[in-house]
């Protein structure tokens, strides 16, 4: 993982719950979106001890039947599946919206589409 962080000026940020890899629990966790990763931290403003490279990320998409808990979503990469949950339905739409974005940008300006890097989403 990068050894140094500009998370200044993210593309969106905000507290979710986060299932944990490997014992399953749920945890607080605070998540900023920047570029085409998605950090994430014990606190706010602490250094991230996880990242999600969105570059390699397969689906983005509700989770609550998987998890039956409301508000969930996942975002899976080949590697793993991260399960988060939302304190809404408002708040878990607009982070897959956020997601969703940062993917499509990504993979746009990765596959060298006209107008990818213009600043707009």
């Amino acid at each position: 993982m990068e050894t140094s962080y500009d998370l200044s000026n993210p593309d969106y940020e905000g507290e979710l719950t986060k299932r944990s890899v490997w014992l399953k629990e749920w945890r607080p966790r605070y998540f900023v979106l920047k570029g085409n990763k998605l950090y994430f931290s014990r606190v706010k403003g602490e250094s991230p001890h996880g990242v999600i490279d969105l570059a390699e990320c397969l689906t983005v998409k509700s989770a609550e039947e998987k998890t039956n808990k409301r508000y969930c979503f996942e975002v899976a990469t080949p590697e793993s599946t991260y399960y988060m949950h939302a304190e809404s339905e408002k708040q878990k739409d607009e982070w897959i919206g956020a997601i969703g974005r940062a993917i499509v940008k990504f993979s746009s300006s990765f596959t060298g589409e006209e107008g990818a890097d213009d600043g707009d989403v």
